[in-house]
């Protein structure tokens, strides 16, 4: 349902910089502080509160001179490793490639990096399952939508499949672009010492298998990155560099990325945000050993644990069992997608569905998504006739909270369809739902694009 919950790892002045060129303004007015208590209302006093040095500034070198220019923006990376590589407490073995691209070149390399594994058909099944969680219209062509997102504007980033670092040289070496820098080469010093693709086990294929471990790890990885990028900045940026950063704020345009429906631009902020809140809150208990040990010892397994770091580590997900019903449907059925949707994606169906009409209020949404205790999700299709339906089992922390996200989700779905038939049917636009209660802590929640489908997904799965 996430393409790309490993690919986001490069989406860098779509997200990121927007995100954090806030805290860059002020960290050499004095504001830092009152700032990162806006984004985060905990104690900040462990910051460092070291003045900026005064060194590799991000003048630009005439285009007239490449090889000058590229030298110089080789030296301020060199210091810019030393300097993130002090806060962080991680060192490289060996130097980490670096490739110079024109933003042109780096928006191929992004382009085809994503999407040579993510097909025109793994798009349009993409879009059928979120239109049928009612967060993307009917027939959005999610593919294009990637295509243009994903050529907006990047900066940069750090591969983990090459161990390379990409990097923008058309305008020099902007403070943009030193801030990018701090924020990916800290992603180099991660895998490093804690082997994203091994020890971690952060794959494309794994994180197809269970979306929301993934989800959780995504968040530790970039919250510990932005939490260092936002120490560099504090500490090293240059007056140049912030001048720099407030000029690209005040002009940034992101016609693409402000379109993107409600679900998708709070999805690509998690890792960031809640993600540097979780890390906040560990570096707030110990330091950046507290951050290694997440890494090393008790990783976070759930966005639940990353919206409520209290809850980590010991509050992990129930199993919960849901058979496969291709058999009992027909010959043409398949289940071609079993996975978690977590409490962050409850909360976006809740919350942030297509139609304004049908969203809860955020309060309410996020009461009722709290309680989440686990859930297993599947997607069944008819390659015969087109149709597909999608149904969600959860367990919740207890019976007053399984209760509360019935009532939620009854709540939802009357706005999104319209008052519940006789049969305990919901119906619009073309789209069937029904709730089914399996116990005091727990219930179903089906939706197809066919009445029949339905039916006999209902009654498959409650003859079992």
């Amino acid at each position: 349902m996430n393409p790309s919950t490993k690919k986001t790892l490069i989406i860098v002045l779509i997200v990121l910089l927007v995100f954090c060129l806030c805290a860059a303004a002020a960290a050499l007015l004095g504001g830092f502080v009152i700032f990162r208590d806006k984004l985060n209302p905990k104690n900040s006093s462990q910051m460092p509160t070291g003045q900026p040095a005064a060194a590799a500034t991000a003048t630009s070198v005439p285009q007239t001179d490449p090889e000058a220019a590229e030298d110089k923006i080789s030296a301020s990376m060199d210091e810019i490793e030393r300097q993130v590589s002090d806060i962080r407490g991680l060192r490289l073995k060996n130097p980490i490639p670096r490739k110079l691209l024109t933003e042109a070149e780096l928006q191929e390399t992004v382009e085809n990096d994503f999407f040579k594994d993510y097909s025109a058909e793994d798009a349009a099944s993409d879009a059928r399952v979120l239109a049928l969680l009612g967060l993307l219209p009917r027939d959005f062509d999610l593919l294009s939508f990637y295509r243009e997102l994903y050529s907006e504007q990047i900066a940069g980033y750090y591969d983990d499949e090459v161990k390379a670092m990409f990097v923008v040289k058309n305008s020099g070496f902007t403070g943009v672009e030193r801030d990018t820098y701090a924020h990916e080469f800290t992603h180099a010093l991660q895998d490093a010492a804690f082997d994203f693709n091994g020890a971690l086990n952060y794959t494309d294929e794994s994180c197809q298998e269970d979306s929301e471990r993934c989800a959780a790890l995504q968040s530790l990885i970039e919250g510990d990155a932005t939490l260092t990028e936002s120490l560099w900045l504090q500490t090293y940026a240059t007056r140049e560099d912030i001048r720099d950063l407030q000029a690209f704020y005040n002009n940034y345009k992101s016609p693409v990325y402000d379109s993107a429906p409600a679900y998708m631009q709070e999805d690509f902020l998690f890792a960031y945000q809640q993600g540097l809140d979780f890390v906040q809150s560990l570096y707030d208990q110990g330091g950046f050993a507290a951050v290694n040990d997440a890494f090393t010892k008790t990783q976070p397994v759930s966005t639940e644990q990353i919206l409520h770091p209290s809850r980590y580590p010991s509050d992990k997900p129930s199993p919960v069992d849901l058979p496969d019903l291709s058999a009992s449907l027909g010959a043409d059925w398949t289940e071609t997608e079993r996975n978690v949707m977590g409490e962050w994606y409850t909360w976006l169906i809740l919350a942030r569905g297509d139609d304004p009409k049908s969203r809860l209020v955020d309060a309410k949404a996020s009461a009722a998504a709290e309680g989440w205790g686990g859930d297993t999700y599947v997607v069944l299709e008819n390659i015969a006739s087109g149709e597909s339906a999608l149904l969600v089992r959860y367990t919740w922390d207890g019976s007053a909270d399984a209760a509360e996200a019935l009532y939620a989700y009854e709540s939802y779905l009357e706005l999104r369809f319209g008052a519940v038939a006789q049969d305990g049917v919901y119906a619009s636009d073309g789209f069937y739902s029904a709730l089914r209660q399996d116990s005091q802590f727990g219930f179903t929640w089906l939706i197809s694009d066919s009445r029949q489908a339905l039916e006999n997904v209902v009654d498959a799965l409650y003859q079992q």
